[in-house]
């Protein structure tokens, strides 16, 4: 659709233009299809909901199975310290060299028993498909979906393999031990250059030829419920080196393992999951993937096609969400918002539109400020409320462009789109001079608020409409500089585009003018307001 044909279907609401009919509906826009919402709106929510009937039965195994297994998990950690204490005598918690010798000979076969021991003394049966390949063959392991702090089993399965895991955790008693056992790559968060060192650590150990144990990473980086892969991190896929994806999958009735943002926290899934008979749990290991030359170059397209795989197989969808999302989510809780209002896909959305997390942030406070209703979004009378302006079929079709599913409302994730796509474009140095010019009618350098009103009425349709609030919100005093106007249009683009709006339809009306009555240009005349549009331009200065 061409730029007059959209002005067309506007003009119908300003006074004098006799375009088609005044009730015309905004014209449907076409979207891109890599801004379509995602299949799984919310990854990171998970709600079982349980019975009468299973909820006596979990009380009564409850009593018995609860103490028991509690028990021998504690003496599994117990018994298995001393032989960590062994292992990792005498080195430095970040290591510089692999463990070998006696020690590694003697304690890691044990541990590898005791993890074993430990998964199934907490009630797991465990299954195990493929082959698990060698250091030489897949230095990294890369294990998805990650749903639950119980998917350590893949680690012990896959036979203790390193672990990035963060700085304060080997600190812990006893766990930190067990944890520093399996010579894991530790990240500081005070460290300005952790995320470097980390990744330069990584690239050593898996281009060391086997001689550091294999590396296990969950590319996603945070939990989800397993209806989708998020996207992965690329941390595992810049060594370029060949990787072994491996699959995770809890096929029971009742779910008590998934630990998501929303839902059962630690102890709650504890207490169920130790509360079940048993718990099924598949570990796949699926075929070594070997990197070509473009992707040894490019870890996103690498980790991509991996990730691809891996969906393929489990037979579900792929999203672009990632734990910025999970940030955001907190934020919005913050602000008195639904958690899920905060979901954006921000892998896509700051790919695509080159917004980062901080002005992503900044703009969900911007959209607290609007969205009134209990489930977190924009309707149009808010979003008239917001602009300060009646609702009018201009604004209609301005709320039309936001609201990508035609739903009657306006998400988070349309909000964000729509001021990049359809404002922040819109809103430059250029536009904001001849949308100055518009409104300044007697070309004093200033805009009064009859001119303003007069302007807006014309762009609007609607001759009785009072700008006093807006006006006002501009003005820091009777008129309105330039630098005002032009402070105000970059602080709020959501204005951009009633400005180009109006200015399209006067383009319009430029060039379906017939052609013995030669129009000038747009910017030599400001004489466009509906009490004025038939005065001559002949008298104003060429801009």
């Amino acid at each position: 659709m061409s730029r007059c044909a959209e002005a067309a279907a506007v003009a119908a609401t300003v006074p004098g233009a006799d375009v088609g009919n005044a009730g015309l509906r905004p014209p449907m826009v076409p979207r891109q299809a890599s801004f379509f919402p995602p299949p799984v709106p919310n990854p990171f929510v998970q709600q079982t909901r349980m019975g009468a009937a299973r909820s006596v039965q979990n009380f009564l195994l409850g009593i018995i199975l609860l103490p028991v297994r509690a028990l021998l998990v504690a003496f599994t950690l117990l018994l298995a310290w001393p032989f960590a204490a062994i292992l990792t005598a005498c080195c430095p918690e970040k290591l510089t060299h692999p463990i070998t010798g006696w020690r590694r000979k003697i304690a890691q076969p044990v541990l590898k028993f005791l993890g074993h021991a430990l998964f199934f003394s907490m009630g797991f049966i465990v299954s195990v498909k493929g082959k698990i390949a060698s250091p030489v063959e897949a230095p990294i392991f890369v294990v998805a979906p990650h749903s639950t702090f119980f998917d350590g089993i893949a680690c012990v399965v896959a036979g203790l393999p390193s672990m990035v895991s963060r700085n304060e955790n080997v600190q812990v008693p006893l766990i930190g031990r067990l944890l520093r056992a399996v010579q894991p790559v530790l990240v500081s968060r005070v460290d300005p250059d952790s995320r470097k060192n980390t990744i330069n650590e990584i690239i050593r150990r898996a281009t060391s030829g086997g001689e550091w144990p294999q590396i296990l990473v969950f590319p996603e980086g945070t939990c989800t419920n397993r209806s989708c892969l998020i996207t992965f991190k690329p941390g595992a896929f810049i060594p370029g080196v060949p990787v072994q994806p491996v699959l995770l999958r809890y096929p029971n009735k009742l779910d008590t393992v998934t630990w998501t943002w929303q839902g059962y926290t630690f102890l709650q899934l504890c207490v169920l999951t130790w509360s079940q008979p048993f718990t099924k749990v598949e570990v796949e290991f699926m075929p070594v993937q070997v990197p070509n030359d473009e992707e040894k170059c490019d870890p996103v397209l690498f980790a991509g096609r991996v990730r691809n795989l891996m969906a393929e197989a489990l037979e579900i969808p792929v999203t672009d969400h990632t734990y910025e999302d999970c940030r955001l989510m907190i934020s919005a809780g913050q602000l008195t918002l639904p958690m899920e209002a905060g979901l954006v896909e921000f892998t896509k959305i700051s790919r695509k539109l080159k917004l980062d997390w901080d002005g992503i942030r900044k703009h969900l406070d911007e959209y607290a400020a609007i969205a009134s209703s209990r489930e977190g979004r924009i309707g149009i009378e808010e979003f008239a409320e917001y602009l300060k302006l009646p609702v009018s079929d201009v604004l209609r079709q301005l709320f039309a462009l936001f609201d990508r599913n035609h739903d009657g409302s306006i998400d988070f994730r349309e909000y964000v789109i729509g001021l990049a796509v359809l404002c922040n474009p819109a809103n430059t140095e250029d536009i904001i001079q001849v949308a100055f010019k518009l409104f300044d009618v007697d070309e004093d350098g200033y805009i009064s608020k009859q001119e303003f009103s007069t302007i807006l009425q014309a762009a609007l349709g609607v001759p009785d409409l009072d700008v006093s609030r807006l006006f006002k919100e501009i003005a820091r005093g009777d008129s309105v500089s330039y630098e005002e106007f032009k402070s105000f249009a970059l602080k709020h683009p959501e204005y951009a585009k009633i400005f180009t709006t109006y200015l399209d339809l006067q383009t319009c009306h430029v060039f379906s003018l017939p052609e013995k009555g030669q129009a000038p240009p747009l910017g030599a005349s400001n004489k466009v307001s509906p009490e004025n549009h038939d005065e001559s331009a002949s008298d104003k200065k060429e801009d």
